[in-house]
């Protein structure tokens, strides 16, 4: 199906501008709509780095809204409110954007997929809800997808610290200490602005649809946690305390090297048209 793409500020601080970019299918419309969040550990990466999947969903008849958030020093929870606000933004500019507002999920890469999962299960935290915006809509979604998601950011940090002073470590944990601390500043909100230890504190959360797709092998991602007290590594951990709190959700492993192509995306489209049309 062929599409068009268009940038568009969907919020502002100051004189700072927070850019959106849509890619829409052609056609009245509405479509179904993934909005989408890029990784780069809560410091870096922007809008730029989706336009493949973007693209392979407008083919396919849904739009895919991409944010741009702040991140890094401005710290969380700022990131959490930049989204819950473009969620709302994306709803109230359904018309312009051929978007059924009935319809929307959420997902992203990375620590794109933690922030994604996050903003689902807290819609109406007020540190979430701050920007005000358009009354009539909220920030509900019909389903989560999390592409290789850092889910439990304190047992990540950890795991990169660790391995950096075992010696020899692989080049992603070098420096990824300070990118958490960046952002996070200190342990006690790496614990509280994390999905996993969430659900393991038994916190009354919203828990939308969910899927976790996984490349295998990803030390980054797909690691054990030797404090968490359980046998496999952080996604089983989480799919199992999701689904022993009462969540759908299913995961799905391919092989790493295919990230970002056809392999990744296919799944994408299927957990869209069962959970959101």
């Amino acid at each position: 199906m062929p599409f068009s793409t268009e940038n568009l500020c969907y919020l502002k601080h100051g004189e700072r501008q927070i850019m959106a970019r849509v890619f829409k299918p052609d056609g009245a419309g509405p479509f179904p709509c993934l909005i989408d969040l890029h990784g780069g550990a809560w410091n870096n990466g922007d809008l730029e780095e989706r336009t493949g999947l973007g693209e392979y969903l407008a083919e396919r008849g849904y739009v895919m809204v991409t944010l741009n958030f702040r991140h890094g020093p401005d710290g969380y929870p700022t990131t959490l409110a930049d989204i819950n606000y473009g969620i709302r933004w994306t709803k109230a500019h359904a018309k312009e954007l051929k978007v059924d507002p009935n319809r929307v999920a959420i997902g992203g890469a990375s620590s794109g997929g933690h922030l994604a999962m996050l903003v689902s299960m807290r819609p109406n935290d007020p540190r979430y809800t701050d920007i005000p915006g358009p009354a009539g809509v909220d920030s509900s979604v019909k389903g989560v997808v999390m592409l290789w998601p850092v889910i439990n950011p304190l047992s990540r940090y950890r795991h990169a610290k660790r391995l950096v002073a075992a010696g020899n470590p692989p080049g992603w944990a070098v420096g990824m200490d300070k990118k958490h601390e960046t952002y996070w500043h200190d342990e006690a909100t790496m614990a509280e602005g994390n999905p996993m230890l969430i659900l393991e504190k038994g916190e009354k959360v919203v828990m939308p649809p969910a899927i976790w797709i996984q490349g295998r092998p990803d030390q980054t991602h797909d690691y054990h946690d030797p404090d968490g007290g359980f046998p496999g590594n952080e996604p089983e951990r989480f799919v199992s305390n999701y689904r022993k709190a009462g969540g759908d959700i299913e995961i799905s492993y391919f092989d790493n090297a295919k990230r970002n192509t056809d392999v990744t995306h296919a799944p994408v489209v299927e957990f869209l048209k069962k959970h959101v049309g």
